[in-house]
């Protein structure tokens, strides 16, 4: 199927460096990309992991920020997820954001490494109740017999647990990613889009190119 006709033009307006710092530039776009998310229910925390194994076969998915800082960004997962089981064996990722509604794309390169196991605890407690219940019953990434055994794993745990707190299980918890590279991109109209690369040197300075489209 020829999809070339699928194209549109982007209007978005220009841009430069903030500080020479990518995340006080990151912060900014992710609080615009919240308030413009509120008017459609778009999920602005979504982005794409991508993740390498130890064969270098690359695969990617969509997971949801949970939190970023000075020293970066932070998701959650199943330690035995095929993620979780990349990372262990590769722990160089990335990630992409994509908000539609302002024609704005965000690349993260960077190292991984797990959150400490208070912090994974402190967030599992704050999840509503039947999402820790899932969690504690699903063996993500493993072969699944079918939907009935997840179901009948929930109603297990959560029969298990009755009356008392659901406890973060010892396989699940959260990644850091500390980035080494961001490039902000921006639509711009005839396809002369702003693209603005950072990189950190060996010094622990962020360098910043404007790059050609």
């Amino acid at each position: 199927m020829d999809v070339s006709g699928l194209r549109r033009e982007y209007r978005g307006d220009n841009f430069d460096a903030v500080d020479n710092d990518p995340m006080a530039l990151f912060g900014a776009w992710f609080g615009e990309a919240v308030q413009a998310a509120h008017a459609k229910s778009r999920d602005p925390n979504a982005m794409s992991l991508g993740t390498v194994d130890a064969q270098g076969r690359p695969s990617g998915r969509i997971v949801l920020l949970k939190g970023y800082d000075r020293q970066g960004f932070v998701f959650y997962t199943n330690y035995g997820s095929r993620k979780a089981r990349d990372l262990e064996a590769n722990p160089w990722a990335s990630l992409t954001f994509w908000w539609d509604e302002l024609d704005r794309q965000v690349r993260v390169e960077g190292r991984t490494e797990r959150t400490d196991r208070a912090i994974s605890e402190a967030y599992f407690a704050s999840r509503p109740r039947e999402s820790q219940l899932a969690a504690v019953a699903s063996s993500q990434s493993r072969p699944l017999a079918d939907r009935a055994a997840l179901l009948a794993a929930v109603e297990a745990a959560r029969k298990k647990y009755e009356g008392r707190d659901v406890p973060c299980p010892e396989e699940w918890g959260g990644y850091l990613l500390r980035p080494h590279a961001m490039e902000f991109w921006q639509g711009r109209s005839n396809r002369l889009h702003d693209r603005l690369a950072y990189r950190l040197d060996e010094t622990g300075v962020w360098k910043a190119d404007r790059l050609g489209p």
